[in-house]
């Protein structure tokens, strides 16, 4: 498991999928190098380098996925995912379309505080991570339009932020598991709270340890069980103390091989996400994607269908809550909505370039 991916494959532990043979072609792997990258923060990296995973062939209709908090792209390759969207007559049939997943700035394999500046590496925030994005899409591949942005968790929140940022950048979009509204209340308070427990730490110094802070791995474990996997859910599979148990002794005892840096990096990028002020300047066709359970973006607050009137063709599919959805993580599971994905790309106006 590399830097970072622990804490993201958590939202994903409880998905139930049936293992099977990848239906799609064979990825392919790559790194882009923008040059004279400029920050939010003014500050510039000479090279900044962005790496990313292909699926299918360039003549296809380019589509771009966005990974969550800590993932990276690869991490989307799953068999509930991407084994129900990326095969042969699927809803994003990889020998049709061209689906591009990037490691965001600061993950997996693109430049990251651990590479060697530590705290020193560029604060960056969500546009930053965007821009890296478009440069990728427009001057590394050469993409004029985007017939898709579809992105989970984070990515979602970077899928809002492209339909304000670039509305001429793409025919669709499909933002999942986030809202087009500042981050704010428990999402943030909570994301806080686990960034102040490592940087309390004594092991963390500042950001110059030798080993990693130990208190890293529990407040990454307590953060992802109270802001994901679903009441119902937990519910089925945890009815006694006795089954509580088991569930946080596997996660305790599973490997977490994290740099805290990356980590709080990661994390405080979306403190100032907030795509709201600019919402009517997207055209693109958007679907929202959200779960009824989702812990983070819970619907009751109504502040999602609020915005949404202000998206020219906008709708959100809202997923019902059952002991089979999983919270923030449920749509880490495509069969709860590639029918929608589908009809949005069938109906989607394909704009002129």
């Amino acid at each position: 498991m590399k830097l970072l991916q622990a804490a993201a494959l958590l939202a994903f532990a409880l998905i139930p999928f049936n293992a099977h043979a990848q239906t799609y072609p064979a990825l392919k792997q790559g790194e882009w190098i923008a040059k004279d990258f400029r920050f939010h923060t003014g500050d510039v990296m000479p090279e900044l380098r962005i790496a990313y995973t292909t699926v299918g062939e360039p003549t296809g209709q380019p589509v771009l996925i966005l990974h969550g908090t800590g993932g990276t792209g690869g991490n989307m390759l799953t068999p509930a995912f991407a084994g129900q969207l990326f095969g042969p007559g699927q809803p994003l049939d990889a020998s049709k379309y061209y689906i591009i997943l990037p490691d965001a700035v600061g993950h997996g394999r693109s430049s990251k505080p651990s590479d060697g500046l530590k705290t020193k590496f560029p604060k960056y925030n969500s546009e930053d991570m965007v821009d890296a994005q478009y440069r990728l899409v427009t001057e590394g591949l050469s993409i004029r339009r985007l017939r898709l942005v579809l992105g989970q968790s984070m990515g979602g929140m970077h899928t809002w932020v492209w339909g304000v940022k670039y509305p001429d950048a793409m025919d669709a979009l499909a933002p999942m598991a986030s809202q087009p509204t500042p981050m704010a209340s428990r999402n943030w308070m909570l994301r806080r709270l686990m960034i102040e427990t490592i940087r309390s730490d004594p092991d963390y110094k500042d950001g110059n340890y030798t080993t990693q802070p130990r208190s890293m791995k529990l407040a990454s474990i307590f953060y992802g069980t109270a802001t994901s996997g679903g009441t119902l859910a937990y519910q089925k599979l945890a009815p006694t103390s006795a089954q509580a148990d088991k569930l946080v002794d596997e996660r305790l005892a599973a490997p977490f091989r994290v740099d805290a840096n990356d980590y709080i990096y990661a994390w405080e990028s979306s403190r100032d996400y907030n795509p709201s002020a600019g919402l009517e300047r997207i055209t693109a066709t958007v679907l929202a994607i959200n779960a009824a359970d989702d812990e983070r973006n819970p619907p009751e607050t109504g502040i999602t269908e609020q915005a949404l009137k202000r998206v020219k063709n906008g709708r959100l599919h809202l997923i019902p809550a059952s002991d089979e959805t999983r919270g923030h993580g449920t749509t880490g599971t495509a069969r709860f909505y590639a029918k929608e994905v589908g009809e949005l790309l069938r109906t989607a106006p394909q704009r002129a370039m």
